[in-house]
């Protein structure tokens, strides 16, 4: 049978060397050979073992946004292995690779490991790709993971949109002046995937229900071969407001 924990352990060198490789070159690199050191093992050892199935032993993807409107700038780790740093509100992150399975993620002040303002276990399957949102005021931060569809038909586009304002009432998502596209979505939902073609579009964010704008979506440009992921972040009753941040693969 194929050992799992060279698996584990590749993929745990690959995040660490991708986490160095703009801080310290020397780490990454000496990170990145363990990595291949250890995809070197884990390639034999699925020889040895006849390789029945290696589907199991697909990696997950997994990226970051930082949604919390007043939260700080924050260390993220992962099994205790640091993954990003200093990350900002309104930031994505690149997709990392992690073994399926649980994972343990732990969200410190930036350089303050002393007591994380969040906590939580995480499932991943194999060979799938997620988000994982820290939204919400910092007083009652929460870890929401939704599943991302990247891929698309050659020449086309797709876009979806996540609602992660916490005090903001379920919105519609409008072409501006037109019809609804996405209706009657509440914080913490997120929508399917509308396909389309490659186009510059302007759209908003109504009160569900209503023709009351609560926040402007001009001038999105969806290019070909992309997928987008739209979040909606900020208070709407309070400061920084309501805003967007936009995730493509």
């Amino acid at each position: 049978m194929p050992d799992q924990n060279y698996f584990e352990k590749a993929s745990m060198y690959d995040m660490l060397a991708k986490y160095y490789k703009y801080l310290n070159p020397r780490m990454h690199v000496h990170y990145y050979f363990k990595h291949l050191k250890y995809i070197g093992k884990a390639v034999h050892s699925l020889r040895t073992a006849g390789a029945p199935d290696n589907s199991m032993m697909r990696p997950a993807q997994v990226r970051v946004l930082h949604a919390s409107p007043n939260g700080p700038d924050v260390d993220i780790y992962v099994n205790g292995n640091p993954i990003l740093k200093n990350f900002s509100y309104k930031r994505g992150s690149n997709y990392v690779s992690l073994p399926p399975g649980r994972h343990q993620v732990d969200i410190y002040p930036a350089g303050d490991m002393v007591s994380t303002v969040l906590s939580k276990r995480v499932t991943i399957a194999s060979g799938q790709y997620y988000t994982l949102a820290a939204a919400g005021p910092i007083e009652k931060l929460r870890l929401f993971v939704f599943e991302d569809k990247p891929g698309v038909p050659e020449n086309e586009t797709k876009m979806r949109f996540i609602h992660l304002s916490s005090d903001a009432p379920a919105i519609d998502i409008a072409v501006k002046n037109g019809d609804v596209i996405f209706p009657n979505v509440s914080y913490k939902q997120e929508t399917s995937y509308l396909g389309l073609s490659a186009m510059r579009v302007d759209l908003e964010a109504r009160v569900a229900g209503t023709d009351k704008t609560a926040l402007p979506l001009s001038g999105l440009t969806l290019k070909a071969n992309e997928t987008y992921t739209i979040a909606m972040v900020g208070f709407l009753n309070d400061d920084p407001g309501l805003d967007t941040v936009i995730l493509n693969q």
